[in-house]
């Protein structure tokens, strides 16, 4: 992971758009993205209603990154590098229709953390380790907090609910 993202330029990093739900520095390489957009925020954006989803030139050369998208067995919809800056923070929000319930969940895969990000899921801190995939119920509220001195870059991933992927969910769970 750290390969793949060393291709990608610092120029390459689009500011979110919400900018109500942040303070510092908090931006999106898209890696998938609904079909024919262009601009860069139609890119970041997850569209709720939309049902085509393409690679963008940002996967093109990033080998691990299409491998493990393509290891989900489940459609994947919208796929998003997200980068937290040293000393920035995404306030308490809700991601709504995010959660198993609502057939899209979206799954974190840390690609770079330190010890001082703090991610909260209903006021309770969720210990994040790199290369670890997490699914986490986003339509309840949750916020991060990056103390570190470096970034925080997770590979954020939008995808259909299946009969696979409930069954890797309960994997993990029985496995804890």
């Amino acid at each position: 992971m750290q390969r793949d993202l060393g291709l990608l330029g610092k120029e390459d990093w689009i500011r979110h758009f919400v900018e109500q739900n942040f303070d510092g520095e908090w931006s999106v390489i898209p890696l998938r993205a609904p079909a024919g957009a262009t601009h860069p925020v139609k890119q970041i954006y997850s569209d709720p209603t939309c049902d085509d989803f393409c690679d963008t030139h940002y996967l093109t050369g990033c080998r691990y990154f299409s491998e493990i998208i393509n290891w989900f067995e489940c459609p994947v919809r919208a796929v998003r590098l997200m980068k937290l800056a040293s000393g920035s923070v995404i306030h308490t929000h809700r991601d709504f229709d995010l959660d198993i319930e609502s057939g899209t969940a979206r799954l974190h895969i840390v690609v770079v953390t330190n010890s001082q990000v703090e991610f909260r899921l209903n006021q309770e801190v969720v210990p994040m380790q790199a290369g670890s995939c997490y699914y986490l119920r986003l339509s309840e509220p949750h916020s991060v907090k990056n103390e570190g001195n470096s970034n925080r870059v997770h590979m954020v991933l939008d995808v259909e609910v299946n009969d696979w992927l409930i069954s890797q969910l309960n994997e993990a769970w029985d496995a804890r």
